[in-house]
């Protein structure tokens, strides 16, 4: 059973799932607007072998806070909250699984805090994140509701602006006393992903660790040429393509993604018991 609680970290309540248990904590940072439940079905798929905690970061779901956040949404920003909350919770050098912005900060992790950091998996997150190498690297958001009488309101809304299915951003969505809104605020959400925008090959070339890069063939945020580059230039990655799948591989295929982390994860050195 997951568990919703909340670390205290640098300073600041953020809150996170954790199914508890004996098994080998696997850290798992989600990608922008997203939630700590995202990676829900992966912690089930791996129990009772591995303990997957997913931290639900700065700016996103029930760790948004206008005032604490203060308008900090840089690079070293999440990458030290991940460091504190592998401090806090006492996980010693943990592999760490990573969506999209999450992975950059997974990568990011391992290149500046090694020790922290004992393998990655980075699921669509690319060691580059800009023009002309990613068509659209900002999803600009600026101008979504910020509220909606209905839930399926505010899915009209959202996809009225070019959004195929709103279903993932719905799953931050909550009803107020004056209607139906997102946990995340779209402001803070653009200056989240324009720290994002950027040449991050230094942070991924910068560790040692094992590396499992996913990558669905059918994504437009992480292009299948820079993701075969990506592991061709770092030593210790493997790539794992999954066909028909696009940004959202462990939506869209949960199984597969699952099987794929379990293998990777079943083929490291034991956990040192003293870490």
């Amino acid at each position: 059973m997951l568990t919703e609680s909340t670390a205290v970290v640098r300073g600041r309540p953020l809150r996170y799932l954790d199914p508890g248990g004996p098994g080998r904590p696997v850290l798992a940072l989600h990608g922008h607007f997203g939630r700590a439940r995202a990676f829900a079905g992966l912690a089930v798929a791996l129990a009772p072998r591995y303990r997957v905690i997913a931290l639900e970061q700065r700016g996103h779901g029930r760790s948004a806070d206008p005032v604490a956040d203060a308008g900090d949404f840089g690079r070293a920003a999440y990458v030290a909250d991940a460091a504190d909350f592998v401090g806090v919770l006492r996980l010693g050098p943990v592999p760490v699984v990573g969506h999209s912005v999450g992975g950059l900060t997974a990568f990011q992790l391992a290149a500046w805090r090694p020790e922290l950091v004992s393998a990655l998996v980075v699921e669509e997150g690319g060691a580059e994140n800009r023009r002309p190498r990613v068509a659209h690297p900002v999803l600009d958001v600026g101008d979504w509701p910020r509220r909606a009488p209905t839930l399926a309101g505010l899915r009209s809304l959202v996809e009225a602006r070019g959004i195929p299915d709103a279903g993932y951003f719905l799953e931050s969505a909550v009803e107020r006393a004056d209607g139906w809104g997102f946990l995340f605020d779209p402001d803070a959400m653009m200056a989240s992903q324009r720290a994002a925008v950027g040449d991050w090959w230094a942070d991924w070339l910068g560790s040692t660790c094992p590396a499992l890069l996913v990558h669905g063939a059918a994504s437009t945020v992480l292009p299948t040429p820079l993701a075969t580059e990506m592991v061709d230039r770092r030593p210790g990655s493997v790539l794992r393509t999954f066909p028909g799948c696009g940004h959202w591989v462990h939506d869209d295929d949960p199984a597969g993604f699952a099987r794929a982390v379990r293998a990777f994860l079943d083929a490291l050195p034991a956990a040192d018991p003293t870490g």
